[in-house]
């Protein structure tokens, strides 16, 4: 049996998780890619297969329980292993609180929220059983701003976010120490979620961090490359902020 480490990433179609993937293929995992962007993952798959990898791919809804057991009972029976989780998968909802509707609130947090509960409890047992295992979760600066950074409000996808962190530091005390569990918050971020902040306000955003730039999916996927690694051994429970020190929100 093939002993390469495992990756999975949800949301791992394109922008940050496309990102993602290439790291963990360059630091000698295969790839088990999920989402609902059936051409993107395919294309994604090309190119981590032209740099040596193999990936798999499955189209699912990261909000569905059963479908993420499945899809890791599906990579034990090849693999035998998953080493490191990405949950990546997100989607914005910019509504306020009078515009929003309840299905609407309910599928960002399936998708944002829940969805790291899923994936979780499908592949912990494993990890358990392994031995060791890690895992991260995909915030974002909005847990900390609320959002404030963007001209529309972002209540629903903040709260989610910010359901992530304590989500993570709940299972850091309740998995270790066979399972190192973190999270990644991003600040701005030039990918197709937020291409309508940054298309009208990137210069006027880039101005209030400290490096002088938006983020790019690279500088999310550096961090998440080392998190898979063991080299972190004595990191877990821990947010990690990827914002350039964005210190005008």
């Amino acid at each position: 049996m093939d002993t390469a480490r495992v990756a999975i990433v949800t949301g791992g179609a394109r922008g940050i998780g496309r990102a993602c993937a290439h790291a963990l293929a360059e630091k000698g995992f295969d790839l088990v890619l999920v989402d609902l962007l059936l051409p993107e993952m395919q294309r994604t798959r090309g190119e981590i297969e032209a740099m040596g990898r193999t990936a798999l791919v499955y189209e699912a809804d990261v909000a569905s329980y059963s479908r993420a057991q499945e899809v890791v009972d599906e990579v034990v029976a090849q693999w035998g292993r998953v080493d490191f989780l990405l949950n990546n998968a997100g989607r914005s909802m910019p509504k306020g609180l009078l515009e929003i509707s309840e299905e609407e609130w309910d599928r960002t947090l399936d998708i944002n929220l829940k969805s790291c509960f899923n994936w979780c409890r499908a592949v912990v047992p494993l990890m358990q059983e392994q031995g060791k295992g890690r895992i991260a979760n995909m915030s974002s600066l909005n847990a900390h701003t609320g959002g404030v950074t963007s001209a529309v409000s972002k209540f629903a996808y903040a709260a989610a976010k910010a359901g992530i962190l304590g989500l993570t530091r709940a299972l850091a005390k309740e998995l270790g120490p066979t399972v190192h569990i973190n999270a990644i918050c991003p600040g701005v971020i030039e990918t197709e979620l937020g291409n309508s902040l940054t298309r009208a306000r990137g210069a006027e955003l880039a101005e209030g961090i400290s490096l002088e730039r938006l983020g790019t999916p690279q500088d999310v996927a550096n961090v998440v490359a080392f998190l898979a690694t063991a080299e972190p051994s004595f990191m877990t429970g821990q947010n990690l902020v990827i914002d350039g020190f964005q210190w005008v929100v």
